[in-house]
């Protein structure tokens, strides 16, 4: 689809545009109880949990995180303390963007309206997104939608905030199983992988891969 019938971009943003830093700081919160030998291990069941959780009925982005981390920690037999989810969940709004993001960003913007479709809080997500150094033309979350991604209904949410069908629509995110595949179901018009090492990338799936965003500009023929 040319790049002239894109009415609108949108983007995931935490891990695409923001440096979601969980494994980060879930690290340093637990290495107390998760000994060096395991926590490669115990992050990767923290990621898995966090993508179960959102597959149900909405609820808080909190009980996301602290059902994630309980169910982490107890297959490991490790005592939960709700206080290292409580730390997880009041850091996200402080994390800022990985350094590829701002300028090409802000480039776009003059060109194509922005959009976020994010699994986040309305609590947490502004102050993200002020930190990414472009204007938004919306910003959409799942506790508005009152579903996450992967679920389609949440991308369903943003088309008719939008008034817009996703044939118009390029989505771009650094995760097939959140975004793209969603995006490819939904035959949004074009779909952008950002390789940033999130999980494996699947050319089946219809994208564009650039790594980083970095390389959006030259993909929509913005100089």
């Amino acid at each position: 689809m040319p790049s002239s019938e894109i009415r609108f971009i949108s983007f995931d943003c935490y891990g695409t545009l923001t440096n979601f830093r969980v494994g980060e700081l879930t690290k340093n919160r637990l290495s107390d109880i998760v000994s060096p030998a395991s926590m490669t291990g115990f992050l990767e069941d923290f990621t898995a949990y966090r993508f179960d959780e959102v597959l149900g009925d909405w609820k808080p982005y909190a009980d996301v995180l602290h059902r994630a981390l309980e169910r982490t920690c107890r297959r490991w037999n490790i005592a939960f303390r709700p206080e290292d989810a409580d730390a997880i969940v009041e850091a996200v709004p402080t994390w800022g963007p990985h350094a590829d993001v701002p300028a090409p960003l802000a480039r776009v913007a003059k060109e194509i309206p922005l959009v976020i479709l994010s699994n986040a809080a309305d609590s947490q997500i502004q102050s993200n997104v002020d930190l990414l150094g472009a204007p938004f033309h919306a910003v959409l979350t799942a506790e508005q939608a009152r579903a996450y991604k992967p679920r389609l209904r949440a991308f369903e949410y943003m088309f008719d905030t939008l008034g817009c069908g996703p044939e118009h629509m390029m989505h771009v995110s650094s995760s097939l199983r959140y975004d793209l595949m969603s995006a490819n179901d939904l035959r949004i018009g074009q779909r952008v992988f950002v390789e940033r090492g999130h999980g494996p990338g699947n050319p089946a799936y219809g994208y564009q891969a650039i790594p980083d965003i970095g390389g959006l500009p030259g993909l929509l023929g913005i100089a």
